[in-house]
């Protein structure tokens, strides 16, 4: 039983060491961890659902593997989720902040809400979806095969209209004849035309007219007879075709998630009960996701919070301790290295002073020497000089 509170404690996301230093918020994180669990759980079966009708085209063997290794990281990866979205949420004296800092995790656990309610139903309404689906089977069967006809319906249809036509023409010219035999035999027995039984000269002009028609409808017949065959035989062909493409129709499963979606929205507006029963569902899901949250929202500060506050203070002090010390450390080393600096330059200038001063005697010295050369030099010029005049002079 420890163990298991204590699995529903990591499932909260509190620190089980401080949650234990606060028995009166025992049972509230338990049922916090609780929730997040069965969330996750519910996450597994959605997303497992889910999956396998993705993969409506596979084997049997791959749909179940794969609906249950994505099922469960799913749910892991809601789980970890939800536990995220309880744990980081803390407890402060205003209400409003409080508010303020949730409506972003209302809003996640919202979508994640829907977004695992919607297998469920899927699930949930199997048998009314399952009808559905068979109509919409039929239905885009009928639209495909109509497609296909109306490809060729111009064709067909101006077909038609030319045996209509043609038959037409003869049918007009065979009841013209049968009107112009009528009235020749109502003119022989004399219930008709001129009244008069025997009226042979009568009779015979309207005979004639109607072997006149007669030899008109035979010609329109022979004319008649070879076209509409030969029509009637392109619109066969044609319909031949239209019948061989519609053949081809693919007629596989129809029951992957997309289409399980849709049947359930055409049920829902169809239905109101169902429509009224699948957004309660959802909204059951909505609940089950925001009741974590709702319960750190709604709930007094308790001494887990305080205890959590005070943990968090304690380690902020020790980070500010640790950042005080190492500025100090810094500040130490840089006085150290400034003032090894500082000596350093001032044993150079104490060395570079020495090395001026000897420079300044070179070049006295070297000054010295100059002028004693230039001194010799001109000495000399003037001795070459003075024997020259004397002889000049005798």
């Amino acid at each position: 039983m420890d163990a298991l509170k204590k699995f529903f404690w990591f499932c909260s996301g509190a620190n089980i060491v401080l949650l234990q230093r606060a028995p009166t918020e025992h049972n509230k994180y338990q049922g916090i961890g609780a929730t997040v669990f069965f969330t996750g759980l519910f996450a597994v079966i959605s997303g497992g659902y889910a999956l396998y009708y993705i993969f409506n085209d596979a084997i049997s063997i791959w749909r179940i593997s794969a609906g249950l290794i994505f099922g469960l990281i799913w749910g892991a990866m809601i789980f970890n989720l939800d536990r995220y979205i309880v744990s980081s949420m803390k407890k402060n004296s205003n209400f409003w902040n409080e508010i303020k800092l949730a409506l972003p995790r209302i809003i996640l656990a919202t979508i994640i809400a829907f977004v695992i309610s919607k297998p469920l139903e899927l699930q949930i309404f199997h048998t009314s979806i399952e009808y559905e689906l068979e109509l919409m089977k039929q239905q885009e069967l009928k639209a495909q095969e109509d497609a296909l006809t109306n490809r060729f319906r111009l064709q067909i249809a101006s077909l038609s209209n030319e045996i209509s036509g043609l038959k037409n023409e003869i049918d007009s010219k065979a009841n013209y004849r049968n009107q112009l035999d009528e009235v020749a035999r109502r003119e022989a027995d004399g219930s008709g035309g001129t009244m008069k039984r025997g009226a042979a000269t009568i009779y015979n002009l309207k005979k004639g007219d109607a072997i006149k028609a007669q030899a008109e409808l035979e010609n329109a017949s022979n004319k008649n007879q070879p076209l509409i065959l030969s029509k009637q035989k392109e619109k066969d062909i044609l319909l031949t075709l239209v019948d061989s493409l519609k053949s081809t129709v693919k007629r596989g499963s129809f029951d992957g998630f997309d289409k399980r979606l849709a049947a359930l929205g055409n049920i829902s507006a169809k239905n109101n009960t169902i429509a009224m029963a699948s957004l309660m569902v959802m909204l059951l899901f909505i609940a089950i996701e925001l009741a974590p949250v709702l319960v750190k929202l709604l709930s007094g500060r308790g001494p887990y919070d305080e205890l959590l506050e005070m943990e968090e203070h304690k380690f902020e002090m020790l980070c500010m301790e640790q950042m005080a010390t190492l500025n100090q450390a810094t500040y130490e080393k840089l006085q150290i290295t400034i003032e090894t600096g500082n000596q350093a330059l001032q044993d150079e200038l104490e060395s570079n002073k020495e090395l001026m001063k000897e420079i300044h005697v070179a070049k006295k010295e070297l000054t010295k020497e100059m002028v004693n050369a230039w001194k010799q030099e001109e000495l000399s010029n003037i001795r070459l000089k003075q024997p020259r005049r004397k002889v000049a002079e005798v």
